[in-house]
């Protein structure tokens, strides 16, 4: 009798021994679900995070950029020594910074790539398309603004925001960027943002030029 009383004791701190490690596991399992339950709430938030970015930035991509209205030439001794490029922002665009836009240009000869020039810049188109800024500044790499439209006073000389409704003229020195263009020379390039869109320039030279003002 006495033997079966120490079995049974025995047995019972056995349970108990059995039962306390099953409580451990069990709680073990329970913190490590919750450890991964919160990773995976966490790496989903970033990812919805990181998506909405990525679509944000994609749609400003596609949508962001400049369209351009017309393209003029100056006329010096049969060659268009100065170029005007009247650009303005697409209709879904926020803003441009024409600061960081880059112009890249070709007269089938040679490439050149453009910036703005701060110190060439008119508010006004008072004294005339290609006389309101004085374009012999202008180095072979640079385009000066003449501003023909903004209404909110976003562009200017420093920081040239262009807007909604905004309208700018692009002004470069053809002469100092390929001696100037002659007839029948097809020009072509691309107007490029810093975020959105390029704009594509492409015109041929007519076959005469006579000093004046000519539209491509």
């Amino acid at each position: 009798m006495g033997c079966i009383k120490k079995n049974l004791v025995n047995f019972r701190k056995d349970s108990a021994a059995v039962g306390i490690g099953t409580l451990i596991i069990f709680i073990a399992m329970i913190l490590i679900a919750g450890i991964v339950a919160s990773v995976l709430l966490q790496t989903m938030n970033q990812l919805q995070h990181q998506a909405i970015k990525t679509g944000q930035e994609t749609i400003s991509d596609v949508s962001t950029g400049l369209r351009i209205s017309q393209i003029s030439g100056k006329v010096n001794s049969s060659k268009i020594s100065i170029l005007a490029i009247m650009v303005s922002p697409l209709y879904s665009t926020s803003t441009v910074d024409l600061f960081r836009t880059i112009i890249y240009l070709s007269d089938a000869n040679s490439e050149v790539i453009l910036t703005y020039n701060t110190t060439c810049y008119s508010s006004s188109v008072d004294l005339g398309l290609f006389n309101s800024l004085n374009t012999s500044i202008l180095q072979p790499n640079e385009f000066g603004i003449v501003i023909i439209r903004d209404d909110d006073g976003s562009c200017t000389q420093n920081i040239p925001i262009a807007n909604e409704d905004d309208l700018v003229v692009v002004i470069i020195n053809t002469t100092k960027c390929f001696s100037g263009i002659t007839a029948r020379t097809e020009v072509f390039g691309r107007i490029t943002p810093e975020q959105g869109i390029p704009s594509i320039i492409s015109c041929t030279v007519p076959s005469v030029l006579i000093d004046g003002i000519v539209d491509l």
